[in-house]
């Protein structure tokens, strides 16, 4: 089993002058459940190397057993250093991929190409997908092969308005998750804010929230047992 998780590149909050990236929370639980049951699990993300880690997801109230035991795994850290650049990536390759989120693929995986075209390859080839938390704004562009929109009749999750709302930026994202997925014609379903929430329509697996990142992924390694 063979498993790619595709990070961020992009590090700017807006024009505010913070840092940004991926949720470190929402790439350390899926990769042990995905290792721990005997996954081999690549990274890639846009401009390949180390992907930027949003700074808040590292500090004491954000960090878990799996960001500690992530962090004191060398190998993890070397890998993460080390991501493979998003358009040398195939869905040929890997059973499945996973979207770790953060506000960072709101400015970029939300826009690339090369993202677009990966998701859609996956689909088309019946492979499962799953985004966690802001990491469903990726799928703003994807389509399917009629050209409609991914997730127009699907149920979908992501990171809510009101959970946007609660830290602050719905003002500085480029798009709220929820708003965009329902414009598209999704249905968004959610739980409330911060409580755990995974969502699967037939391929396609959402998860809310950072909490919702670890189930997600033991939602997608069931998809991947059928």
């Amino acid at each position: 089993m063979k498993i790619l998780m595709v990070l961020t590149s992009h590090d700017q909050l807006g024009d505010t002058g913070r840092a940004t990236g991926f949720w470190l929370e929402e790439l350390a639980a899926p990769y042990y459940v995905f290792k721990d049951a005997g996954a081999e699990i690549i990274l890639a993300s846009p401009k390949g190397g180390q992907p930027p880690l949003d700074p808040k997801s590292n500090e004491p109230a954000s960090q878990t057993d799996a960001t500690h035991r992530f962090e004191a795994d060398a190998a993890a850290m070397a890998q993460l250093a080390n991501t493979l650049r998003l358009d040398a990536v195939s869905q040929a390759d890997y059973d499945t991929v996973f979207y770790p989120g953060g506000h960072g693929p709101l400015w970029d995986l939300a826009e690339d190409p090369d993202s677009i075209k990966l998701i859609e390859a996956f689909i088309a080839a019946d492979k499962p997908v799953a985004l966690v938390c802001h990491a469903p704004g990726a799928l703003r562009h994807v389509r399917k092969a009629d050209g409609s929109p991914l997730v127009r009749g699907k149920r979908v999750t992501g990171f809510t308005d009101g959970e946007e709302e609660a830290v602050g930026l719905s003002d500085i994202v480029p798009f709220l998750v929820e708003d965009e997925l329902e414009a598209l014609g999704a249905t968004f379903e959610k739980t409330a804010d911060w409580g755990v929430h995974v969502v699967q329509d037939g391929l396609l697996i959402t998860g809310q929230n950072p909490a919702s990142s670890g189930p997600a992924a033991t939602r997608l390694l069931a998809a991947l047992a059928g």
